[in-house]
Parts: C-alpha cells; sequence; structure tokens
C-alpha cells in the first residue's frame, strides 16, 4: 500500500496521531459544570485509540458510574503547522467531523478536587465517536454550526459554534504555538450545555444540521 493510499485524510482516524480538545469552550456548559469561564482555552488529549466509528458500541469504563455525552464539532487538519497565524489558520482545515467527548463525570471531578489530570476520565478506548469526514466545503463557516445530539430520542443538547469563546482560527494558532499540528490530527472546539449521564443500552444520535448524522449505542465493558 503506498503511502498516499494509507494516508486517506477521510479516514483520519485511521492513522491520524492526536486528538486535541477543547475544555469549557461554550460559556453555558463552564457555568453548568460550575466552572469559570476560561480566559484562555483549556486543553486536554485523548490518543487515536479513543475513537470509535458507528457499528461499535461505546463502551462505559468498569470504574465509572457517570458516563456523559458531550457533542462537539472536530476540526481535521489538512497541513501540518508550528505557529500558524490566526489569518492563515484555515488554509490548514481539510474538513471537519461530528464528534462526541465521552467522559466519566465522576472521575473527572475527582481528578479536579485533587487537582490531577482527567486522563481516566477523557482519554479511555472509545471516548471519542465520529461520523464520516465532511470536506471543508460542506461548512463555509465553521462559526455557524448546530449542532444537537439525542438520547433515546430525547433531546438534551442544542446550540451553535456561535456560542463558542475561542474560534476555530484561534484555537488553531494557540494551540500551534505549543503542539506542532500534524496532517490528520483533530481538534475537538468545546460542547454546549445540556450534558448529561447515559446507561447501559440507551442509543445516541447526534447531527449537524443538514450535513451529518451518527448514532451509537452504549454497552459497558465486560471485563
Amino acid at each position: 500500500m503506498s503511502l498516499q493510499a494509507s494516508r486517506n485524510i477521510s479516514r483520519f482516524w485511521e492513522w491520524g496521531r492526536k486528538i486535541i480538545c477543547v475544555g469549557r469552550n461554550y460559556a453555558d456548559h463552564a457555568k453548568e459544570l460550575k466552572n469559570a469561564i476560561p480566559k484562555e482555552p483549556v486543553l486536554f488529549l485523548k490518543p487515536p485509540t479513543a475513537y470509535v466509528r458507528e457499528g461499535s458500541p461505546i463502551l462505559v469504563p468498569l470504574y465509572t458510574t457517570n458516563l456523559h455525552h458531550e457533542v462537539e464539532l472536530g476540526v481535521v487538519i489538512g497541513k501540518g503547522g508550528t505557529a500558524i497565524p490566526q489569518s492563515a489558520a484555515m488554509e490548514h482545515v481539510a474538513g471537519y467531523a461530528l464528534c462526541l467527548d465521552m467522559t466519566a463525570r465522576d472521575i473527572q471531578d475527582e481528578c479536579k478536587s485533587k487537582g490531577l489530570p482527567w486522563t481516566m476520565a477523557k482519554a479511555f478506548n472509545t471516548s471519542c465517536p465520529v461520523s464520516e469526514f465532511i470536506p471543508k466545503e460542506r461548512i463555509p463557516d465553521p462559526a455557524k454550526v448546530s449542532l444537537w445530539l439525542k438520547v433515546n430520542n430525547q433531546l438534551r443538547q442544542s446550540g451553535c459554534t456561535s456560542q463558542m469563546i475561542f474560534s476555530v482560527p484561534y484555537l488553531i494558532s494557540y494551540i500551534s504555538d505549543f503542539i506542532t499540528l500534524e496532517e490528520g490530527d483533530l481538534i475537538l472546539t468545546g460542547t454546549p450545555k445540556g450534558v448529561s449521564a447515559v446507561q447501559e443500552h440507551d442509543e445516541l444520535q447526534a447531527g449537524i444540521e443538514d450535513i451529518v448524522t451518527m448514532s451509537f449505542t452504549v454497552d459497558r465493558q465486560d471485563h
């Protein structure tokens, strides 16, 4: 297989090397978790092993009893770079994906109270469900994207990326100042308010306007 064939950007989840996540990027979500509204982006990482695609379940880790959904716009990097200026940031975007940032909220709360990293709460297997790749031209303005998420057909989250505190170009520029962005990387841009717990056997459906939808079943890790 040639390198070109193995690095098809529309299957970035198979070879992209990192997932960079932005926390508290919607003021109403920061407030619902009783967090201060950040002055600069709050960042954390997920490994590529967090990816899960439709047809496979979201697995609840054995150590959590409070797994939350967070629906997000994902930005897929098509051209790498370091210290990318905001004015050129969109040239580095190949496209987008609808994503979920699954979060073990009880573990995250415990980590926060002890001043520990959030890795156990955020980076476990299947913590990053992703949709099909969305080519850049399908979303002309990433600041005008409506996202929604339903659990068992009940609407839980509905928001617009216009509510984000830090814009996509700002995030690309800010992150690339100290983490070199590479082709195939994914940036998760934060979640609107309405996060809540999911249980085993729940059905999650999420969508971006009329562009993409996806659905996942929740299962429990069995060992």
